[in-house]
Parts: structure tokens; sequence; C-alpha cells
């Protein structure tokens, strides 16, 4: 256990660099820098409109370089990088921000020249040589329009902010520990569990207090929000996500990762349902069948979760549901559709 200890803290360590090293690189020593920490036939899964990318050179002319070339002064922060073992192979989730002066317009939206911070939640499966060999990304699109001063949403429920580093520190690269970590998991799974209790009726039907700290965050992405506690986080969230997808299905991972404070789930889609029900984002019911592209990433404290963070690729559940946010905003900026 300790060696396998050993070598997953040596893989976090390295993979941690790396990322931050190919943010901060200059343009010039970005494939350099990429191939340091990618595979060549790495395959990148990344939030809309990015979304299926093969092989390390799509990856960059697809992803990195726009977004870097958008972001003058380019850096990246991990607040938390968790690994464990999931089915055979060793991943690596990071949750953090990339950040940078909004010089340069990215994928049509505008740019600010204000600092910005690109929120991020991201899950790796990593190769026997030790490099990342599939990637699924989620920065939150919806979040940097909000930071360019558009917002083509009904307002949030809950706050919109900059999401905070676990417990207000900054914990990226704390000692591997499965040991709490899949006790952790355990408690993740348990409440996931619970969520699956509801009867369409009443939310007394999911039986949440157990498995949460009474003051607990939860940190939802742009249109949604971050709210504290049971009753926040039913106002805020549970209650429209529930009325607009009732009949919501969860559970179809591809990765989950326990690692001591720390637990990571994420799938692609994670949840499927039908958009039977008003009030999501402030959208009418369509009835239109959706799967979301959604992590969690928690912190436990003393049996509880304390605090979660969902990174969730709104703009493309939006889409599914008949909504262009980015058509929008073309339309807006002078570039409308202009046929069917």
């Amino acid at each position: 256990m300790a060696a396998s200890s050993a070598h997953s803290d040596a893989t976090k360590q390295r993979i941690d660099a790396g990322l931050r090293a190919l943010a901060a690189a200059p343009a010039d020593a970005r494939t350099e820098a990429a191939t340091a920490v990618f595979a060549p036939d790495c395959r990148f899964h990344i939030a809309h409109p990015f979304n299926d990318l093969d092989g390390l050179a799509a990856g960059l002319d697809g992803f990195f370089t726009p977004l870097l070339d958008s972001l003058h002064h380019a850096s990246r922060t991990h607040a938390i990088v968790a690994t464990d073992e999931f089915e055979g192979a060793q991943m690596i989730a990071v949750m953090g921000h990339w950040h940078g002066t909004f010089t340069s317009d990215l994928v049509g939206i505008p740019a600010s020249n204000k600092p910005a911070w690109v929120r991020f939640g991201e899950i790796h499966r990593i190769d026997a040589d030790g490099c990342i060999a599939e990637s699924w990304m989620l920065p939150d699109i919806l979040d940097l329009i909000r930071q360019a001063g558009l917002w083509p949403l009904a307002p949030s429920l809950g706050a919109e902010h900059q999401w905070p580093a676990p417990g207000g520190n900054a914990r990226a690269l704390s000692a591997t520990d499965h040991a709490v970590g899949h006790a952790n998991l355990a408690l993740v799974r348990g409440m996931h569990a619970a969520l699956g209790t509801f009867d369409g009726k009443s939310l007394d039907s999911m039986d949440l207090v157990p498995w949460w700290s009474p003051n607990f965050a939860w940190y939802g992405p742009a249109g949604i929000g971050t709210a504290f506690g049971l009753d926040g986080f039913r106002t805020v969230h549970q209650i429209p996500f529930l009325t607009a997808f009732p009949d919501r299905r969860g559970g179809q991972h591809i990765g989950r990762i326990g690692d001591g404070d720390f637990v990571v789930t994420g799938g692609w889609p994670s949840v499927t349902a039908t958009h039977t029900g008003n009030g999501f984002c402030g959208m009418p019911a369509t009835g239109r069948p959706v799967g979301m592209r959604v992590m969690d990433f928690y912190r436990c404290e003393n049996g509880l979760i304390a605090e979660n963070w969902v990174p969730l690729d709104i703009t493309h559940l939006l889409l599914q549901m008949g909504y262009d946010i980015l058509g929008r905003i073309a339309h807006l900026r002078g570039h409308p559709r202009t046929s069917l």
C-alpha cells in the first residue's frame, strides 16, 4: 500500500505540474508542454462547443490554443487534485480555474479586457506510461459569458461568484489516502442512493440529513449558483431540477475517486432525463430527452459531506432543450442565422 500511495503521489504531482505548465507556456512552447503530459492519441471530451476531439493535435488546435490565446497572462490554479483507480486504470481529477486577462474573443464570447476566471472540473485517465490517455473537461463556458457582461438566461436562483478553495484553503496536493478516501466514497454513494428514493411527490422521501453537514456549501455551475445548507440547496437547485426532470437517472460514471477528504464522480453523460417540467434556468418544458455532462467534487469532514462543487455543461444541456446560447450571442453581436 505504501508503494502504491507513493506511486499515486508521484503521478498526481507530475500531472498537476504538467497541466499548470501547459497553461503558462508561451504559444511556441505549448506543443512541447502538452506532449509532456498527454499521450499523442489522447481523446478529449470537452464542454460545448468544443465537444469530442481525437488526438493531441486536435486538442491543441480545438481547445487549448483558442482558450489560452484569449487569456493574456494565462495561468491555471488547482484547488483539488485527487487520484484513485477506476475499472483498472488510474484516474486523476482536478478542480480549479484557468485565469488571465480576457483580451481576445473565445467561441463568439466577446473579450471584456478584464481579468477572468474560467472555473473547471476535469477527470483524466492515465495510461501505463503515466500520460493522460483520455480527458473529460468541463470549463464553465456560461460563467465566462457572465463575466463578459452578458446574461442570456433568467437570473440564477443562487449566488454567482468565483468558486472558493476547499475549506477556504489551497489544498491541491494533499498526500494520497485511499483508506480515508474510500470511506468517504461510500458516504457519497450512500447519499446518491438516498437521492434515488424520491417518490415524485415530496422532498422528505429523500432523507439527506444523515449525509450532509448542517451548514454544507453547494457550489453550482453558472445558471444555478451557490447555496448553503439543505434549505438553500433545495430552493436553489433541487426543487427546480426535480420539477424539470422528474424521471432523471444518474450514476453512469466514467470515474469514481476517493482520496482523503475528497471524492469525485462524473459521467458523460452522468444523468439522463426527459425535460417535462418548467423552471430549470427559467426554461419552459420541452418534452425532450437530455443527457447531462456533470461532475461532482466533494469535501468530506467528520463523516459528512461539507462541500460540493458541481461542474455541469449547462450550455450543452440547454442546446438539447432547443436553446442555443452561443447562437443567441452571435445574433445579438450582429451575426444572426440566415437559414434553417
